[in-house]
């Protein structure tokens, strides 16, 4: 699959073998930012990669995606005498793509990158799209850039590995773009739901069609400033989620919640249609099963949701389903009303 891109286009490829072969051949100049799980899972796999001159361990946790963790990467970097014609190789899943994405569209003021992706969310979909994502202080994905990969590698046999909430976190993911690819579309992934999780070919096949609707909206708004807006769906309320819960909740859990609850919003103020929160509800709360009662505050959920960066003004900007289930970027007031509403779905809806 080829992806064009303000940088050029860039390939994103299916290859069971990308860690082995990348282990057979290391690239000169290569500098390595892998996941410290992942590097311990595969060491007999990469172990010429983790011999290799500049390896950079992280662990995948939030904080370790904030900026005040960025200086000790580039000293590292810099110590390992990175230049501009190097290249930052990035391996495991959406924190270390962002936190080498970051880097790579600052660091020497841009150096080339490429993702192999370890987890189920970033093959379905943060591995194309060219975006990075850091914390800052208190505020979630606050800074970040449009810097593409030079090639992506896509190993669907590092999923065997993933435990089954790791995988549902993935599965949240690829609900939303084929939500916001259509009805039909919809309801094809959700009556193969359970496959998804015995059946690698039918996985598969799922990731590729990600990737495939995905590919059409970034191409034709790579910086988010129209119709890809769409693709954050769930995302608001999922970011709130969980940064209220302190990230007790998992990113592709706290999204599939996230559009549960745009859904049920959606209906309640009138902009969409009722009946699709009770069409949907079922198969999104089978993903998110393990976390119908984990307590959501409402004040700290409410406070993190204001800082989105997506909001306008007063405002919120929300991506909910009209009365056709087509998703639009709506204006809502942060007011009593949307407070009501969100406490109810927190504390009722979405256990319901």
């Amino acid at each position: 699959m080829i992806i064009d891109s303000h940088r050029g286009p860039y390939s994103a490829a299916f290859d069971t073998d990308a860690l082995e072969n990348l282990n057979a051949e290391i690239p000169a100049n290569a500098h390595f930012l892998i996941d410290r799980h992942v590097a311990e899972l595969y060491a007999d796999t990469i172990g010429n990669v983790l011999d290799a001159g500049s390896v950079l361990k992280i662990d995948a946790r939030e904080s370790n995606k904030s900026l005040d963790r960025m200086p000790d990467y580039v000293a590292h970097l810099v110590a390992n005498g990175v230049r501009r014609d190097h290249v930052l190789i990035a391996i495991g899943g959406g924190i270390i793509q962002d936190i080498t994405c970051f880097l790579a569209a600052t660091l020497l003021r841009g150096i080339d990158w490429k993702f192999y992706p370890t987890t189920l969310l970033a093959q379905a979909d943060s591995c194309i799209g060219s975006k990075s994502s850091i914390n800052a202080g208190t505020d979630k994905n606050i800074l970040g850039t449009f810097t593409p990969p030079r090639e992506v590698l896509i190993s669907t046999r590092v999923l065997e590995t993933l435990d089954e909430q790791d995988v549902r976190s993935g599965v949240g993911e690829m609900l939303k773009v084929h939500a916001i690819d259509g009805t039909n579309t919809f309801a094809q992934i959700s009556e193969d739901y359970d496959r998804l999780f015995s059946a690698a070919d039918v996985m598969m096949r799922y990731i590729r069609r990600s990737l495939e609707i995905k590919k059409a909206y970034i191409e034709t708004d790579e910086f988010d400033r129209g119709p890809r807006n769409i693709f954050n769906y769930g995302h608001s309320f999922g970011h709130a989620i969980e940064a209220a819960t302190d990230f007790a909740i998992p990113h592709g859990i706290g999204v599939t919640i996230g559009m549960d609850m745009a859904n049920f919003v959606s209906g309640e103020t009138g902009f969409g249609d009722k009946s699709l929160h009770g069409a949907r509800h079922g198969i999104l709360k089978r993903n998110f099963r393990g976390f119908e009662d984990c307590p959501v505050p409402v004040d700290a959920f409410l406070n993190a949701i204001s800082k989105d960066k997506k909001n306008v003004g007063t405002e919120l900007m929300l991506i909910l389903p009209d009365k056709d289930a087509r998703l639009q970027k709506t204006p809502c007031a942060n007011d009593g009303r949307f407070r009501e509403l969100c406490t109810v779905y927190l504390e009722e809806a979405r256990a319901a």
